[in-house]
């Protein structure tokens, strides 16, 4: 099974541990009640709505070119635990992206912790995080992410490692020329925009993640790149306008 998040945290761990869980404690099923949201969690509800119709824009624009008919994924909110094709998770594993049933999931708790945790505040972080998983939409939909996940189960852990990194930051990419589009053809950045999306990409590399929770870097380990190489993908992407740009299986160095 391949998940796509959007942080250098592996989430199967996280579903694994709570499938579980969930086994011997029935009541930690995951809820089906509609989600429930606060007057501030409305208005963060309704900017990431308003980031996922216009990046089904940008791609309905840009994958015809490529003879693909652009279908958007389902956006899924959801409090604490969630279940999805690809498992049961919780909000620890952070946003991500299920190929089984082409839906991008998102707690609304997580807007807060980029803010708090990982010191990325801003509309346009937020927005970041939503283009990069619907870049991981559009790499399923291209048959990227099925082509990885094959190389994968053939590979040895160091190789899969790579695969993975170069998958996330073509997310990265994609996520740029996401923002190219929107301000090329609707203005829709302001000033400082891209600024709070660099911090964001820099905020989540494997780097700064490791260094926050073991102390210590280890680049072998790396499954979705360092701050500056996911900085790096992204302004490809944003000053390329083109997922042709994209290309980071054939990319020396990263």
């Amino acid at each position: 099974m391949l998940v796509l998040s959007l942080l250098g945290i592996n989430p199967l761990p996280f579903m694994e541990g709570l499938q579980q869980a969930q086994q011997q404690d029935p009541q930690m099923q995951p809820s089906d009640q509609p989600y429930q949201e606060g007057a501030e969690e409305a208005a963060l509800r309704e900017m990431t709505e308003v980031v996922l119709a216009d990046t089904e824009d940008t791609w309905s624009q840009l994958l015809p070119g490529h003879g693909i008919d652009y279908q958007p994924p389902t956006l899924v909110l959801f409090s604490e635990m969630v279940r999805s094709e690809c498992g049961g998770a919780s909000a620890a594993s952070g946003p991500f992206y299920c190929p089984l049933d082409q839906k991008v999931y998102l707690d609304m708790s997580f807007y807060s912790e980029l803010h708090q945790r990982f010191g990325a505040p801003g509309d346009f972080a937020q927005a970041y995080v939503i283009a990069h998983e619907v870049g991981h939409h559009v790499q399923n939909l291209v048959g990227t992410a099925q082509q990885v996940r094959e190389a994968q189960e053939q590979a040895g852990q160091a190789q899969a490692n790579d695969l993975s990194v170069r998958m996330e930051l073509q997310a990265d990419c994609f996520a740029g020329v996401w923002a190219a589009t929107a301000q090329r053809s609707r203005q829709l950045l302001s000033e400082g925009d891209i600024e709070e999306a660099l911090g964001a990409a820099s905020a989540i590399g494997d780097d700064r993640i490791q260094r926050q929770t073991q102390g210590y870097v280890v680049p072998d380990a790396f499954t979705h790149g360092s701050g500056e190489q996911r900085q790096r993908w992204f302004m490809r992407g944003y000053e390329a306008g083109r997922p042709d740009n994209c290309d980071t299986f054939k990319a020396k160095p990263l």
